[in-house]
C-alpha cells in the first residue's frame, strides 16, 4: 500500500485523484441532501462519464489535461492545460462528453425499463437533460464547441435559447454562462467571430460531419427525455 502512494506521488497522480474522488464526494453529500443518495450517487456517475469522454477525448488528441473536477449545482468539467491548435480538435473533444453522458444515460433507461424501478428512469431522464442541456449552441457550454467547427456565427441561436431557459427557470449558473459567452457573441456580432481564420479552416466534409453529429445527438436526446418523462409518471 505504501508502495503504491509513493508511486502515485512520484506520478504525480495522488493529487488528481484527491481532487476527483474528494469533488465527487462533495457533490454526492450536496445532492444527496435534495434528491436522496441513490440518485445523487448516480447523478454524480453520469457526470463522470460525461466528463470522462472529454478526458479520453483530449488524450487521444495528444493533449495535457487534468482529471474531473465537480462542484455541486453546478457540474463537472477537465482542465485543458493547452488549447486545442484547430476548431475541428476542439469539437471534437467537445462532442465526445454528451456522447459517453447519453451513453451512460441510455444504460440507465435499459436498466429501468427492464427492472421497472424508477430510480433508474428518473438517472436517465436527468443524464438525457443534462446532455441536452450541454448542447446549447453556446460556448462555453459543449454545444458551441462543437458548432463552431461549422460556423461561430451559430453561437447567435443560442443565445434566445438560453434566455429562454433562464426565464422558464431562473438560475445563477444561467447568469454565469451568459457572462462568460458574452465576449465570443459580440465579436460574432461586430464580424470578428473569424477572425482567427486559420483556427476554423476545415474541409466543408468535415463541417458537414459536425453539423449532422451534432443534430442527430441533440433530436436522440430530445426523444429520449421525452420518452422517459411520459414513462416517469407512472411509475
Amino acid at each position: 500500500m505504501i508502495k503504491l502512494l509513493l508511486s502515485l506521488l512520484a506520478l504525480g497522480k495522488l493529487g488528481k485523484v484527491l481532487t476527483t474522488g474528494g469533488t465527487m464526494i462533495i457533490s454526492v453529500f450536496a445532492y444527496a441532501l435534495v434528491f436522496g443518495w441513490k440518485y445523487a450517487v448516480g447523478f454524480v456517475l453520469l457526470l463522470f462519464c460525461h466528463e470522462m469522454g472529454h478526458f479520453i477525448a483530449a488524450r487521444l488528441r495528444g493533449m495535457d489535461v487534468g482529471a474531473p473536477t465537480f462542484i455541486p449545482f453546478i457540474g463537472a468539467w477537465i482542465q485543458l492545460k493547452e488549447q486545442p491548435l484547430d476548431a475541428e480538435t476542439e469539437a471534437y473533444i467537445g462532442i465526445a462528453g454528451p456522447m459517453l453522458g447519453s451513453a451512460a444515460a441510455y444504460v440507465c433507461y435499459l436498466i429501468g425499463t427492464a427492472t421497472g424501478e424508477s430510480i433508474w428512469l428518473a438517472l436517465a431522464y436527468g443524464g438525457f437533460m443534462l446532455n441536452l442541456f450541454n448542447l446549447i449552441p453556446l460556448s462555453p457550454l459543449d454545444g458551441g464547441r462543437i458548432v463552431g467547427v461549422v460556423s461561430p456565427r451559430i453561437w447567435l441561436l443560442g443565445v434566445p435559447l438560453l434566455a429562454a431557459l433562464f426565464f422558464w427557470k431562473p438560475s445563477p449558473m444561467l447568469i454565469l454562462i451568459a457572462i462568460i459567452a458574452a465576449p465570443q457573441v459580440w465579436a460574432v456580432l461586430k464580424n470578428r467571430g473569424m477572425q482567427d481564420a486559420a483556427y476554423y479552416q476545415v474541409a466543408p466534409a468535415v463541417r458537414y460531419s459536425y453539423a449532422a453529429y451534432y443534430l442527430l445527438l441533440a433530436a436522440g436526446l430530445a426523444l429520449m427525455a421525452y420518452e422517459v418523462k411520459q414513462v416517469l409518471p407512472a411509475h
